[in-house]
């Protein structure tokens, strides 16, 4: 090798910016929505860019498409040899999905990256650094962050923080991350007055090698076995956040919830702690059907001091919430802790949370057609998230689940399913297996379904069945919750999510 490696422990956006990149041969692995992001962000930063992806350039004409023209070396293939493409390189980046520590990554991608990170630890002068999107971004962004993770919730809390944040002029606020908009792009506009809220995964936690000034943790039970082999295994991923929580930031975490409740030791960060109950001193909790703050602190670069708040520390009613479901009384505990950390007014933290209504994919209430209303929770990929969702509406529910199995213990949903639904539709891979569990917890109704516009149509009648022997102006819900991943039919979860808003806008039409 030639190429002298960049050092990415110096490296600042203000470098970036001075054309630190300028004519350096830098590799981008894999082609989805980051890649196609770091692609874009290291191109215009002057990076003579090469892109790998395993996959032949007939599936990647969309990413491909967003490259908008850019000259970029590309690299697709199974026959491409990965180390090849970054022979030569002064730094390799990483979409999330590619990682030298999971056993999804391509054995022969990941066994070349394993040796490359070796390399690096041994000393070699000619190794170039590892880095992921995630890592690259918070490695240079200028602007204070707070990092929102957990096995559920962590996009509505993550979109609700940056409502409340966003009602402060003086401060803008950038939303990103897993939420599915990758932030490196955003960097060359960022400054130390923006507020950039990032949702992280289990998929990037493990390769960051710096922490956001606030870290905030909804939950943490068990998701992605499948990568990460064991509960223990996925739980110490999880951690990585509060580990690396910036000493002058917050770790603020879920005081119900007992593996996040343990996270109270890690770090030197202060603690602001939540519960649906009273709060402990310094956090926040419900009195009296009451949101309240007890004396939480705003942040130093917030000015200090104990954030405003009403009588009582009351901020707002519950009943005030939009959101539906119990759950979602802790996520909007966790968003308006971080808002009171950067010093958001309580009458503006009311009004934002008032008026925030859910995100896409989560609870998303997407049509009502005569006694039925027909919710998309597509993002309700492991158990917990699809119990949350059926307690969210009240009876008769009608739920619509299945898809690629994700290898999480499903026996606690299948006894809420049997206890509290009224009927399921089950679709894709795992949907003989979720019916046959479902049908033993005690489920009398349940039907299959090849497609969603057929899995819509079916829990449709089912929820009508279901209103025969109920009183007049009783609403049915259907509700998309899939408790698996969508991969077997769909790109991604909110294609799935799509799919189910298009068939549902479909019956209406039909039936109108």
């Amino acid at each position: 090798m030639t190429t002298r490696p960049i050092d990415i422990d110096a490296l600042t956006i203000g470098d970036v910016g001075r054309g630190a990149l300028s004519g350096r041969p830098v590799t981008v692995l894999g082609l989805a929505r980051s890649g196609v992001a770091l692609a874009r962000f290291l191109h215009d930063a002057g990076a003579r860019v090469t892109v790998y992806d395993g996959r032949e350039a007939g599936a990647l004409e969309a990413a491909i498409a967003q490259l908008d023209g850019r000259q970029v070396q590309l690299r697709l293939g199974p026959d491409v040899d990965p180390a090849g493409t970054w022979a030569d390189a002064a730094l390799v980046t990483t979409s999330p999905s590619i990682t030298p520590d999971y056993p999804t990554t391509e054995p022969r991608l990941r066994a070349q990256l394993q040796a490359l990170v070796a390399a690096r630890a041994a000393g070699d002068p000619d190794a170039p650094a590892l880095v992921s999107e995630s890592d690259l971004f918070l490695r240079l962004c200028p602007a204070p962050t707070i990092g929102v993770t957990g096995t559920k919730g962590k996009t509505t809390t993550s979109s609700l923080a940056h409502a409340i944040l966003s009602a402060d002029p003086l401060h803008p606020a950038v939303l990103g991350g897993n939420i599915g908009t990758p932030l490196v792009e955003r960097l060359p506009e960022l400054t130390p007055e923006h507020r950039v809220v990032v949702e992280l995964s289990e998929l990037q936690l493990p390769a960051l090698s710096r922490g956001t000034t606030v870290a905030v943790y909804t939950n943490v039970t068990s998701d992605h076995l499948d990568r990460h082999g064991s509960v223990e295994a996925y739980r110490r991923v999880k951690r990585r956040l509060a580990e690396l929580v910036d000493p002058d930031g917050a770790l603020v975490l879920n005081l119900e919830d007992p593996v996040v409740g343990g996270y109270a030791g890690l770090g030197t960060a202060p603690l602001v702690l939540y519960r649906t109950d009273n709060p402990v001193p310094g956090g926040l909790g419900v009195v009296d059907g009451w949101i309240v703050s007890a004396a939480v602190e705003r942040l130093p670069i917030a000015g200090g001091g104990i954030a405003a708040a009403g009588p009582g520390g009351g901020i707002m009613p519950v009943a005030e919430l939009a959101i539906p479901g119990a759950h979602n009384v802790s996520n909007a505990l966790a968003a308006i802790a971080v808002g009171l950390l950067f010093g958001v007014a309580p009458d503006a933290i009311r009004r934002q949370t008032a008026s925030f209504t859910g995100v896409e994919h989560r609870l998303q209430s997407v049509g009502l057609i005569g006694d039925v209303r027909f919710v998309n929770d597509s993002q309700g990929t492991q158990p917990d998230a699809v119990i949350a969702a059926l307690r969210a509406f009240p009876a008769p529910v009608v739920l619509i689940a299945g898809g690629r199995d994700k290898g999480v213990d499903l026996g606690e949903l299948a006894r809420v399913v049997g206890s509290t639904a009224h009927a399921a539709v089950l679709i894709g891979e795992s949907g003989p297996a979720l019916e046959t569990l479902f049908r033993e917890a005690g489920l009398t109704r349940t039907a299959r379904a090849a497609t969603m516009d057929e899995a819509v149509a079916t829990a449709a009648g089912l929820a009508r069945e279901s209103l025969l022997d109920r009183p007049a102006g009783t609403v049915a819900t259907v509700v998309l919750s899939p408790a698996a991943a969508s991969f077997d039919m769909f790109e991604d979860y909110a294609a799935r999510g799509r799919a189910f808003v298009a068939a549902v806008a479909r019956l209406a039409q039909e039936e109108g």
